[in-house]
């Protein structure tokens, strides 16, 4: 895992300035079989949904991320299904807060 943090409570650029609305795609070779979506409190850009999508693909299992700002949703593709407490720590780690599964 990284050690990027941020500590902003509105916006991980100050001010949302690197853009929002978009989505961030992580996706790692193989096929996954189980699909969960989880909540995702404090993404407001590009930036958080990539800081969030890179660390929860580091999850063993792990094959696609996709981390939506918007609607604070993050969808992870696994090859078994995830400890959620794994995948609130990789959040945490990236500076966010886990709210649960959607």
């Amino acid at each position: 895992m990284t050690t990027e943090t941020n500590t902003s409570t509105s916006s991980c650029c100050g001010g949302g300035s690197c853009g929002s609305g978009t989505t961030s795609d992580v996706q790692i070779q193989g096929t996954g079989a189980t699909t969960t979506v989880y909540k995702v409190s404090g993404m407001t850009c590009g930036h958080c949904e990539g800081s969030v999508s890179k660390e929860i693909s580091a999850l063993d299992g792990v094959t696609a991320v996709t981390a939506v700002a918007k609607t604070g949703e993050v969808t992870v593709t696994s090859t078994a299904t995830l400890d959620e407490e794994a995948v609130r720590a990789a959040v945490d780690e990236a500076g966010y807060e886990l709210i649960g599964r959607a």
